[in-house]
């Protein structure tokens, strides 16, 4: 369970990651504010749990 646990959080920080990227390329500065959002939640889950993902400060305060 851990391991799939794992899995789906890094895919999830992927996605979020890129959907981020593309609002940014986009000048979609709602979507930049709710997928900053969306990252920092998943790094704190991720903390919560135990799983360690590789991550900036910026990140983990949704200040991209």
């Amino acid at each position: 369970m851990t391991e799939m646990f794992d899995e789906e959080l890094r895919e999830q920080l992927a996605q979020a990651r890129q959907a981020l990227r593309e609002a940014e390329a986009a000048g979609d500065d709602d979507g930049v504010q709710a997928y900053d959002g969306r990252v920092a939640a998943l790094l704190r889950i991720a903390a919560r749990h135990g799983v360690e993902l590789p991550h900036t400060v910026q990140e983990e305060l949704g200040e991209n």
